[in-house]
């Protein structure tokens, strides 16, 4: 198993861990097919230049995404840059769960965040994942959770 950041030639495994995602969240069965207009925007957004996504893949399937899309806010005495982050879409296929997976995506997407300049990352959160969340560092707020850093 490998856990790298994904490039635009891994489309195929971003579309069918977010289509799993997405399944899983929503209680979709396998057989029920998302609206074709979904997996052309997810795929248009996966090709633009403010996010990076983490993929972890086994034989050659994607077992688990994780993806920061960049922010840039207005500059404020806190945040002189205006960078900030929002995390979305962690998710590892349930037969691969509790192995530090999705920990592991975690960090990558933290360093990857450190390494261009943000000063804060934001996500939202389901008790699921709140254990994970604040073993990386992020602390609850009314709006979700967030990592200052």
């Amino acid at each position: 198993m490998e856990i790298r950041k994904a490039s635009v030639d891994d489309m195929d495994l971003i579309i069918d861990s977010r289509i799993e995602m997405i399944r899983d969240l929503n209680n979709l069965a396998p057989n029920e097919n998302l609206d074709k207009w979904f997996i052309e925007n997810t795929e248009k957004y996966f090709r633009r230049a403010d996010q990076a996504t983490m993929l972890a893949i086994d034989n050659g399937k994607a077992i688990g995404c994780a993806t920061i899309c960049y922010i840039n806010v207005l500059p404020s005495f806190e945040h002189p840059e205006g960078k900030r982050a929002h995390i979305m879409n962690v998710h590892v296929s349930e037969k691969y769960r509790c192995q530090g997976i999705a920990h592991k995506m975690m960090n990558l997407l933290i360093a990857e965040a450190k390494k261009n300049g943000i000063t804060e990352i934001s996500l939202d959160t389901t008790e699921l994942g709140r254990p994970l969340y604040e073993k990386c560092g992020f602390e609850s707020t009314k709006e979700g959770m967030f990592l200052k850093i």
